[in-house]
């Protein structure tokens, strides 16, 4: 679960671990369709990144060029925030 207090890096690190997993076991389920306890972990993890996400989103602005965040009304957003390379030159 996303806290309020969570840092830029600390949900970033939640997203990476789920993007993780997920794709794990995507790929695990592909071979194994009917493995219950594969798809309650998927959900469970699907539903933990998109916390993350939406905590993410709201306090630093869009992860991907696909998120809503990254337009807003005729805005275009995805450039506000600092890029990956410049968060870790400025200990982001």
């Amino acid at each position: 679960m996303a806290e309020n207090n969570e840092s830029r890096e600390v949900l970033l690190h939640r997203l990476q671990v789920c993007d993780f997993i997920l794709v794990e076991l995507n790929e695990y389920l592909d071979t194994h369709p009917d493995d219950l306890e594969a798809i309650r972990c998927f959900e469970k993890h699907r539903a933990m990144r998109e916390t993350a996400a939406e905590a993410y989103t709201r306090r630093y602005g869009p992860i991907t060029i696909h998120d809503p965040a990254a337009t807003q009304g005729n805005q275009w957003r995805w450039v506000e925030g600092p890029w990956p390379w410049d968060m870790e030159k400025e200990g982001i």
